[in-house]
């Protein structure tokens, strides 16, 4: 193998791995706060780069301005989702209709962006303008912006009273209600925080992926693997999960490609999972004997 193919294989796999890590840090911010897996994950990350790019191309507004807005816009469709799709899923007695209602929501967020934006995948603007070939910005993006979301993270959860009633309720939502901590704005609050997570995703992918509304799907699954891998709710198992699927995925493209490089990482997932249900960082589960 050449040296170039080594390097592209390395800047595409930690790119794309960094993005799948964001979207998996966003499921488990969204679960965290309300036990509830949803699926509109991976159309945050969509929305990133399709908002981005009709902000900052379309509507011609300065670069910076694209982007608060962009995290703004999904940061609400974080909150919508806690109202529509999560909070009359946690009052009913079957709580795993979550898997219809966020599906629902999800779905119906990926066609109205076919109708309203495009289906076909639509350019992303520089962001920086710098780099090329292997260090092209659209490589560095999503893993300097996965770097920034870890330490963000690590401060929130170690140094911020918020942070740390985040922490509360994700270890013991019953226990955290009764010492008084306002659950439903902390699940709102962590909705909002995913949001932007996701959105920061698909915007600092915007180069790499485009915009396009079929990334919404691919994202839900990608994203989902690095959190079964490194463990729910486990956001540092969810990184290394997405940088080691990222790689690994690139590295099956270029030995067998095309739909063989997917059947591997189906392959290796099932595989993972059978030797540790749990993710490889997850919690293990006591067993009564």
């Amino acid at each position: 193998m050449e040296y170039a193919s080594v390097f592209s294989i390395l800047a595409t796999g930690l790119a794309m791995g960094a993005i799948y890590a964001l979207v998996g840090v966003t499921y488990n911010t969204m679960y965290s706060t309300s036990r509830v897996m949803s699926f509109t994950a991976g159309q945050l990350g969509m929305l990133g780069g399709v908002l981005g790019s009709a902000f900052v191309l379309r509507l011609g507004l300065p670069l910076v301005v694209g982007f608060a807005l962009t995290l703004a816009c999904c940061a609400t469709i974080g909150v919508v989702t806690e109202i529509v799709a999560v909070r009359p899923v946690l009052k009913s007695l079957d709580q795993h209709l979550y898997v219809l209602s966020t599906l629902a929501l999800s779905l119906m967020i990926q066609q109205v962006t076919a109708i309203e934006w495009s289906t076909e995948p639509q350019p992303f603007p520089r962001v920086f303008g710098i780099g090329s070939g292997v260090w092209d910005e659209k490589f560095w993006l999503p893993i300097a912006a996965c770097a920034l979301v870890t330490l963000f993270l690590e401060w929130l959860q170690k140094r911020t009273l918020v942070g740390r009633a985040f922490l509360a309720v994700a270890e013991d939502n019953f226990a955290a209600q009764v010492l008084g901590l306002p659950e439903r704005n902390l699940r709102i609050a962590g909705y909002a925080l995913a949001g932007a997570i996701g959105g920061l995703a698909g915007f600092a992918g915007g180069e790499l992926m485009l915009a396009f509304f079929a990334n919404g799907g691919f994202l839900n699954f990608y994203g989902f693997v690095p959190v079964a891998l490194g463990g729910l709710g486990n956001n540092r198992g969810s990184i290394v999960g997405g940088l080691a699927l990222g790689l690994f995925q690139q590295a099956a493209n270029f030995w067998v490609g095309g739909v063989f490089a997917s059947v591997a990482v189906f392959v290796v997932f099932i595989v993972v999972l059978l030797v540790a249900p749990q993710g490889l960082f997850g919690p293990t589960t006591a067993r009564r004997v």
